[in-house]
């Protein structure tokens, strides 16, 4: 039996995907630097990352098939990232409220010498919501791990979104059904 593919992300969210598509995986991660050069564009921006992640796990496991996600939220070409606590959380769910977001989603597979990457984009439409509804998914909920300080998949999605343009797994954090037939 082959080795399994090495998940090089602490998501739970991406290791649920992988497990609902019955894919034989492992987790392994390692601290990675998250920051970027000011001169890549945003599309590049979770590319970039993912690739970080997965070069990094790929000098200790270097015959392994290694995959690595980063997943960003845009609003008006800011990148939005995840809260550094509650009032952030509060503050950012305020700006997207109302708005049409981007979710962009980079995804590197590692083998060897081989690289096969891809990114994936969502526009997610938020409708306005309330200080005390907010305040009630920050305090219950906790997304303080999440980009854009929601996942698409908890409360705040079945009451805040109005509609979304793309893949919603993208959202969770990977495009699964682009992953399949690369691997």
């Amino acid at each position: 039996m082959n080795e399994p593919l090495i998940l090089a992300s602490q998501s739970p969210r991406r290791k649920q995907l992988l497990e609902l598509a019955e894919i034989h995986f492992e987790v392994i991660v390692q601290e990675t630097d998250e920051t970027f050069p000011n001169d890549l564009s945003i599309d590049e921006v979770p590319m970039y990352i993912a690739k970080q992640k997965a070069t990094i796990i790929q000098k200790e496991y270097p015959l392994r098939r290694i995959l690595a996600a980063d997943t960003i939220v845009v609003l008006d070409r800011e990148i939005i990232g995840k809260p550094k606590d509650r009032d952030d959380a509060i503050q950012i769910l305020g700006k997207l409220a109302g708005r049409t977001h981007r979710v962009i989603t980079g995804v590197v597979l590692l083998e060897g010498d081989q690289e096969r990457s891809f990114s994936d984009c969502t526009d997610v439409c938020f409708r306005e919501l309330s200080q005390s509804q907010i305040e009630y998914y920050v305090d219950t909920y906790q997304p303080f791990d999440k980009a854009g300080a929601y996942a698409i998949q908890e409360w705040i999605g079945a009451i805040a979104i109005h509609s979304i343009h793309g893949c919603f797994y993208n959202v969770m954090g990977l495009p699964i059904s682009k992953l399949i037939p690369i691997l």
